[in-house]
């Protein structure tokens, strides 16, 4: 296996718009093993990798084993600490399991930062929650990986993921826009008050704004303007049926074992993502109205109206349980 260079090849994005082809299911996969390959793959930390200790990028990559891509599942990125979400794909373009953490600098020739554990975390619900479209132990992508990444100004940045397994170290070469700032309402801020469809609204056709099979009528009960500022909230933009990354259906999906786990304490809200539940009439006007051209997106809100968590592309139930948490904390 020859080492890595830190020439950037193209890789897909697992977010909206990404590519259908997808990695491929695992082989004969059983629970018991994924949820031990999960396991290993969930307990990281900075002591696992190399220290870059004043090194370049592209010193680092040098050190590992190429034959691995990533694909990202973020695609808006500003200056500060960011969520970073991808994937890991092997040369058969499977989902790779193991430690893995991330590296990143402005340009190949500048001292690297890192390493920054990036955790995996799992789409797969309790069997009671799973859809047509969940995730389950044999799914293409049935876990994501997500580091917290400090950019300290907008541009591009070469990123390196690297993964161990056993004594190897296994690279793959990125490149990341990290822009000025972005119009998509952030932490702290309060979203726009919008109408969001309920099957009151749709006259009863849950249909027409829910493509889950089955639908998910629990989570289409309330608009976000009449509980805005009021109660906690749920908001989560995402299409499971047209989602072309295949994360937006185990999404929904971790959302309904969230609203069992906290139940009343929130509101819980789904917006689907197309009008009229088609790709080629554009996106619905909530979407619009708070900036978003990719989806999914989570935000969590607090009870005086404020988001406390916001995430994109796709996320893991610890994920979306954190995210939940940190807008009742601030209730």
């Amino acid at each position: 296996m020859s080492r890595l260079s830190l020439a950037v090849t193209a890789v897909a994005l697992l977010v909206g718009c990404g590519s259908q082809a997808g990695p491929k299911a695992p082989p004969g996969v059983s629970q018991k093993t994924f949820e031990q390959q999960l396991a290993e793959a969930a307990n990281v930390s900075a002591a696992d990798f190399p220290a870059p200790k004043g090194r370049t990028a592209r010193d680092m990559a040098r050190q590992m084993l190429s034959g691995n891509s990533v694909g990202f599942a973020t695609s808006v990125l500003v200056p500060g600490t960011q969520r970073l979400a991808f994937g890991v794909l092997d040369r058969a373009n499977r989902f790779v399991y193991g430690k893995t953490a991330v590296y990143v600098s402005p340009s190949p020739d500048a001292r690297a930062e890192g390493p920054f554990p990036a955790p995996a975390d799992t789409l797969v619900t309790r069997p009671a929650f799973r859809s047509q479209t969940a995730a389950s132990e044999t799914s293409p992508i049935a876990a994501i990986y997500a580091a917290q990444v400090p950019f300290k100004r907008s541009g591009l940045y070469d990123v390196l993921v690297v993964t161990r397994r056993g004594s190897r170290l296994l690279g793959a070469g990125a490149r990341v826009t990290v822009r000025p700032d972005t119009p998509i309402p952030g932490l702290g801020e309060r979203p726009p008050a919008i109408d969001t469809d309920t099957v009151q609204g749709a006259g009863g056709n849950i249909g027409s704004i829910d493509t889950r099979i089955p639908h998910a009528s629990e989570l289409h009960k309330v608009s976000l303007r009449d509980v805005l500022g009021r109660k906690p909230t749920v908001l989560l933009f995402a299409t499971p049926q047209l989602c072309q990354s295949r994360v937006c259906g185990p999404v929904v999906d971790i959302e309904l074992q969230m609203k069992d786990e906290f139940g009343d304490k929130l509101a819980w809200i789904h917006e689907e993502v197309y009008r009229h539940n088609k790709v080629s009439d554009g996106l619905r006007s909530q979407l619009r109205a708070f900036h978003l051209q990719t989806e999914p997106w989570l935000f969590t809100i607090d009870r005086s109206g404020r988001i406390r968590a916001r995430m994109e592309g796709s996320f893991g139930v610890n994920a979306f349980h954190d995210a939940i948490e940190a807008a009742l904390r601030a209730s």
